[in-house]
């Protein structure tokens, strides 16, 4: 095929619930109860708790990053406040990193919210992600100081980023 496959990476807006999403679900609730503990079952319970409709138009949205019609990454994001998006779940596959794909997924992501008419991208992520602390401050995000209450039972300190969008 020609073309890198970062060339080759096609986005795909989707429900929570679509069947394109559920690999990188799935995975992601492994990889989180690895890092932070419980069963990757607890995880998912907790992903799926979160209201799908956050994830949809006209606030919200949900990208998958599809390479020759597989999922090797993907991220949502849901109103925060009027001026805000909030990303959350942005994950790329643990056979498909390191190649730029998550760097892609941002640009996707921001591009989709300034759309939506936000000025402003927060996030947290969790202090045994070393990995999305590097990805988001080599893409313009700023480490925020807040004082955050643990999530997740408690196992998980959150560490905000910002950014804004010109």
């Amino acid at each position: 095929m020609p073309g890198s496959t970062l060339e080759r990476l096609r986005f795909q807006a989707v429900g929570q619930d679509d069947p394109l999403a559920q690999p990188l679900l799935a995975e992601l609730a492994v990889e989180y109860s690895g890092r932070y503990g419980g069963t990757a079952e607890r995880v998912m319970e907790w992903l799926r708790g979160h209201p799908a409709a956050d994830f949809a138009p006209p606030d919200g949205g949900l990208l998958i990053g599809l390479l020759d019609g597989q999922p090797v990454t993907g991220g949502a994001f849901q109103r925060f406040d009027a001026d805000t998006a909030e990303l959350k779940r942005i994950w790329t596959a643990s056979g498909h990193r390191q190649r730029g794909y998550a760097s892609r997924l941002l640009t996707e992501l921001e591009a989709e919210i300034a759309t939506r008419g936000y000025r402003r991208v927060f996030l947290t992520t969790g202090h045994r992600q070393p990995e999305a602390e590097a990805l988001y401050l080599s893409s313009g995000y700023r480490r925020m100081e807040l004082e955050m209450q643990a999530e997740g039972g408690g196992t998980v300190l959150p560490i905000a980023f910002e950014k804004a969008l010109t």
